[in-house]
């Protein structure tokens, strides 16, 4: 059948346009500066790819087995997700942030049970619970470059200090967490500290001039406070029952800390330990923290009510909320550069 000049110009006009449009979004996706927000869900076994400034979903791929955490790269253009199995799996699922598809998993061997996650020096920094240990996969080479032991029950969520002179993680099962320093000499070498905390210490943040460990136990419902030159601690009467994640905003004003046993996010001011907490209603309960570079909003995966909820906060309100699955969790900022 022969096409009418008519029809068959218009075709053309609109493959032009879908091709420029195809085009258009590929160098959007790829133009450094685009900041997505990713967010985890472990019923799903998905990862959502959102656009923070409309809050809504820009792409979805698959995510592997119980997805816990995840991380991006320094670039933004890669996510590393932690198939966490209680100890059942050992994989990283590798996502393309840019063409939005899995690259398949890298098998961790006997390094069982990875959640906690950090992206540091051009590596992924991982907890393995089951090992007891903390490890950095290089990318570049695919492999397993170095595991270091804690000694500690449940070694959970990972800090990597930029300039990788320290680690930091808490162990939930022996409720301490551990200082690792980089030791100076002609081997390489670290030292390994323990520092007790409290009962199922869990979420942990480092503040942004990193002479401060923050761990919140979720069983006291305290926070423990350590001065990282001296290790010294003191404990803060937070009243966060179930706490599960602790955040600093980047400019160290504000500490955040969500609750899997109640409805409210926990916002303390870390220059007044005396000043009373402000208390945010955001659902029924809530895991993974993940704050804007610029601090202006937080978001909060309220896992059992399966969306996130977005924080201004100036006003300390609940400004929107993301459906970005069952259960949500992990959560990540990638910005490509």
């Amino acid at each position: 059948m022969r096409m009418s000049t008519n029809r068959f110009r218009t075709a053309l006009v609109v493959g032009a346009f879908l091709a420029a449009a195809a085009a258009s979004g590929q160098q959007t996706a790829r133009a450094p500066g685009v900041a997505r927000l990713l967010i985890l869900s472990k019923n799903e076994r998905m990862l959502s790819i959102v656009d923070p400034a409309t809050l809504k979903i820009v792409g979805r791929v698959p995510a592997g087995p119980d997805p816990h955490e995840v991380v991006a790269s320094a670039d933004g253009t890669r996510a590393y997700i932690s198939n966490y199995g209680g100890g059942q799996y050992n994989t990283l699922t590798v996502v393309d942030l840019v063409n939005q598809k899995s690259l398949g998993t890298v098998d961790l061997g006997a390094l069982r049970g990875p959640h906690g996650l950090d992206f540091a020096g051009g590596k992924v920094w991982f907890t393995s619970e089951v090992a007891k240990v903390i490890g950095s996969y290089d990318p570049a080479t695919n492999k397993v470059d170095l595991v270091i032991g804690t000694g500690q029950n449940g070694t959970h969520m990972v800090y990597a200090y930029q300039d990788l002179q320290r680690l930091v993680t808490t162990n939930v099962g022996s409720g301490t967490v551990s200082i690792i320093s980089k030791r100076s000499g002609p081997r390489p070498d670290w030292d390994v500290i323990t520092v007790q905390a409290g009962g199922r210490v869990e979420g942990m943040d480092v503040s942004p001039d990193g002479k401060q460990i923050w761990a919140a136990n979720a069983q006291q419902g305290t926070i423990t406070v350590i001065d990282v030159p001296s290790t010294r601690t003191k404990a803060l009467d937070a009243g966060v029952n179930g706490a599960n994640r602790l955040k600093f905003t980047p400019d160290g004003k504000l500490v955040l800390v969500s609750t899997l046993a109640g409805p409210n996010l926990t916002i303390i001011n870390p220059a007044d330990h005396t000043s009373e907490p402000k208390r945010i209603p955001v659902g029924r309960g809530a895991a993974g923290i993940q704050i804007q570079p610029d601090g202006l909003r937080a978001y909060i995966a309220c896992s059992p009510d399966d969306y996130v909820a977005v924080v201004d906060l100036k006003s300390f309100q609940v400004v929107g909320r993301i459906d970005a699955g069952k259960n949500p969790d992990g959560l990540a900022w990638a910005v490509t550069r």
